[in-house]
């Protein structure tokens, strides 16, 4: 599949401009001549956003590739650029999310379990992924930390992207992997924070109820595209753009931001944790 991916795109295209051009092409060479609103109309979203795919703003959904390879007498183009692109490396219902990130002026994320993809070390990430599925093969566990890392350090080398990161205590004191794995991966999120390539925050226990109990949010601004949000549950994501809920979630995620520890405060909290974790590792029956 990587070699057919290599052969059907054109140099120096992603996987996504190449979409992109390609939807333009065919809306453009349809008889008669269909605009982006009229498109829109027939594939039951706005002209808008017919633009923003065009433009490689947005990441084509399946569905939608599939009504407007039917509203343009296609024969399947697009639906089939799906299966040969490879849009992602990642599970259906994060990919679309995960192509958002390169793009994204500033990215803003709230989690209440566990440490965030993009924040997290390879013995880390391997631990999650074991614990969600303990059968996975040693082959399977290396392609998704791998995956995992190419992206934690493709978003984290974003200089022109803004990135704030809110974690719930129990991000801190839950032990994945063990207490070494734990005082590593601790100190990992304090170096990104003393080289200055993100804000991280800490919600206390003692904060109690707060606008995000629920769990994971992240939230992602762009120079040229509305805002959107994307939530997740066990096995299960899903992204937003309606206009309305992303207003929500922000007002969600600014409300958890004032109840939050300062940044100072919250490092200070992060080390003292990393501490925690060597000491009983070191002295597990103390």
């Amino acid at each position: 599949m990587a070699k057919d991916r290599e052969k059907i795109l054109p140099p120096g295209k992603s996987p996504r401009e190449f979409y992109a051009s390609e939807l333009k092409r065919v809306r453009e060479s349809a008889t008669p001549r269909i605009s982006q609103e009229k498109l829109g109309l027939m594939t039951f979203v706005t002209g808008g956003y017919i633009g923003l795919l065009e433009t490689a703003a947005r990441v084509p959904k399946l569905d939608l590739s599939i009504r407007i390879d039917e509203a343009l007498s296609t024969g399947g183009v697009l639906e089939r650029l799906h299966d040969l692109l490879e849009f992602s490396r990642f599970p259906d219902y994060f990919k679309h999310a995960a192509a958002h990130e390169q793009n994204a002026v500033t990215i803003s994320e709230f989690a209440a379990l566990i440490v965030p993809g993009v924040l997290q070390t390879p013995e880390y990430a391997r631990a999650v992924f074991l614990g969600a599925e303990p059968l996975r093969t040693e082959g399977e566990l290396d392609e998704l930390v791998s995956a995992r890392m190419e992206r934690a350090q493709a978003v984290t080398a974003l200089t022109g992207t803004k990135l704030w990161y809110i974690l719930d205590e129990a991000v801190l004191r839950r032990v994945v992997g063990s207490r070494a794995i734990m005082a590593e991966q601790l100190r990992h999120i304090a170096d990104l924070i003393n080289r200055r390539r993100m804000v991280v925050q800490v919600v206390t226990f003692e904060a109690g109820a707060h606008a995000l109990l629920e769990g994971l949010l992240c939230l992602m601004t762009f120079r040229d595209a509305p805002p959107i949000a994307y939530s997740e549950g066990p096995h299960a994501g899903q992204l937003l753009d309606d206009t309305e809920l992303v207003g929500k979630c922000e007002r969600a995620y600014d409300l958890l931001r004032a109840v939050a520890l300062s940044p100072e405060a919250s490092l200070a909290l992060i080390l003292s944790a990393a501490e925690e974790h060597e000491n009983a590792q070191r002295n597990p029956l103390a």
